[in-house]
């Protein structure tokens, strides 16, 4: 897989669309795009959005066309924007509680969740995640180094 930058509005388009509820998209927001190594083809999209600095707050959202593109190196550089880049405290997720594969990810990398019901809608409840700096910096997937 190969990691997309400065495509924000085109990686954003891709994950909206991907994403039910989400027709408005994002407005101002920073994307990180996820390729085909053969096809150069978009295969998944991170967007963050709702940047809050004074709390330290961001959210993100994410889709993908393939479950193969949430390698290693993808999610260092996932969490690694928000926490190292531009200095937050917090990611918040929001996730349909009927995507029982996305809450077993959230939940893997030390998410906290929070059910919500009604969040997507009378019938259908949703999960807020919170993953703070120091959850991620801890976690099993964080890579340690040295330093």
């Amino acid at each position: 897989m190969k990691l997309i930058f400065g495509n924000d509005l085109v990686v954003a388009r891709f994950v909206a669309d991907m994403t039910p509820g989400c027709e408005a998209g994002f407005g101002n927001c920073k994307a990180i795009g996820v390729g085909d190594d053969e096809t150069g083809e978009l295969v998944a999209g991170m967007v963050f959005h709702d940047w809050q600095p004074g709390p330290g707050l961001i959210q993100i959202s994410s889709a993908s066309k393939t479950p193969r593109w949430l390698t290693a190196d993808v999610r260092h550089i996932m969490f690694s924007y928000p926490f190292d880049q531009i200095g937050c405290q917090m990611v918040v997720l929001q996730v349909s509680a009927k995507n029982e594969r996305m809450v077993r990810i959230a939940k893997a990398f030390g998410f906290t969740p929070y059910l919500i019901k009604r969040m997507r809608g009378r019938d259908e409840d949703g999960y807020v995640f919170t993953l703070t700096e120091e959850d991620w910096r801890n976690g099993r997937f964080t890579r340690k180094t040295n330093g």
